[in-house]
């Protein structure tokens, strides 16, 4: 029997998210301005005659990081979850390319260590009572995570990096907190949403950019500390819960990537975010690899061309990704 990874958590959040409650200055509930419930993409993954029935019920049947039609698709990605919000894009121009491919694209965008476990899982995953199986052509996450899996035996060689991005903290618009930069993370009045260290890589990162902000006292107050007190929580897929929780009044704060932020604000939701500075931020490169015994290797050969190209690198750059080069951090 396949292993099943179970992603009720992720899917069951709680408190409402029926509506957005921005907050003023005063750190005051206003009037609601929007829906906020995921997937935030108003489920836009193909042409609407692809789609068939229509049933998405918001914090009750939603599944926000599983796209396309996993009967027979063409070419099955795997992607950490960090650019969700731009594969939508990146699908319809790769479809451009090749029309062959039209609508027979699937991918999921959950945290790359969870991605990790459903391929040690055969490709099957349980998200609330449903169970089904797809197995990877492509492997897409860090650059230290790709390498990994080329390591462990899942992936070919090589990892193929294309861009590179920057963390940021997001906090509720007009950030009511008055966060100024990682040090405040520590505060006991600020509530903190943050990725969990054991299956997202981007905790990682973090927990280097908090030692350089405030040494070792400040990593433990954020991840140890304020979590045995409740003050910190470990997200299961920070992509969504982070802005979720914020625009909920959950939580005050959390670290995420630059892009998500940017996402955020251009999709018209109350968050906004607070730049870390380049002496104490980290950066991520990402890349990609073909899965060992990909069945769709054709198809997967031609995803890591574009992934590299003019087209592709202009959609990451509108979220504020930066190109990689050999010279990247």
């Amino acid at each position: 029997m396949h292993l099943k990874i179970i992603f009720a958590a992720a899917l069951t959040l709680t408190g409402s998210a029926a509506s957005v409650f921005a907050s003023d200055t005063a750190g005051q509930a206003v009037q609601p301005t929007q829906a906020a419930s995921p997937p935030w993409q108003h489920g836009q993954n193909n042409d609407a005659s692809d789609r068939g029935f229509e049933f998405t019920v918001a914090d009750a049947d939603n599944l926000a990081d599983f796209h396309g039609n996993p009967d027979h698709p063409a070419l099955v990605l795997y992607v950490g979850g960090n650019y969700f919000f731009a594969m939508a894009p990146l699908v319809k121009a790769f479809e451009e390319k090749y029309p062959q491919y039209k609508g027979r694209l699937y991918w999921e965008t959950i945290p790359p260590g969870l991605l990790v476990d459903q391929m040690k899982a055969g490709g099957t995953v349980t998200v609330g009572n449903m169970t089904w199986t797809v197995k990877p052509d492509v492997y897409l996450a860090g650059l230290n995570a790709v390498q990994k899996q080329i390591d462990a035996g899942f992936l070919q060689m090589p990892a193929v990096p294309y861009v590179t991005n920057d963390m940021t903290i997001m906090v509720a618009k007009g950030n009511p907190k008055h966060i100024a930069g990682l040090v405040d993370l520590a505060r006991p009045d600020v509530t903190l949403a943050m990725p969990n260290p054991a299956f997202e890589g981007i905790s990682r990162q973090i927990e280097a950019s908090l030692k350089k902000a405030g040494g070792d006292q400040l990593e433990t107050t954020v991840y140890e500390t304020k979590v045995k007190q409740g003050t910190t929580e470990l997200t299961h897929i920070h992509h969504r819960q982070t802005p979720l929780w914020i625009m909920q009044g959950r939580v005050d704060a959390g670290v995420t990537w630059q892009s998500e932020a940017v996402f955020q604000e251009q999709a018209g939701h109350p968050i906004s975010h607070v730049a870390i500075p380049a002496t104490q931020n980290t950066t991520a490169i990402y890349a990609a690899a073909i899965v060992k015994s990909a069945a769709h290797a054709e198809a997967a050969r031609r995803w890591l061309d574009f992934i590299r190209s003019e087209q592709s690198l202009a959609i990451f750059e509108r979220f504020g990704f930066k190109r990689y080069t050999p010279t990247s951090p």
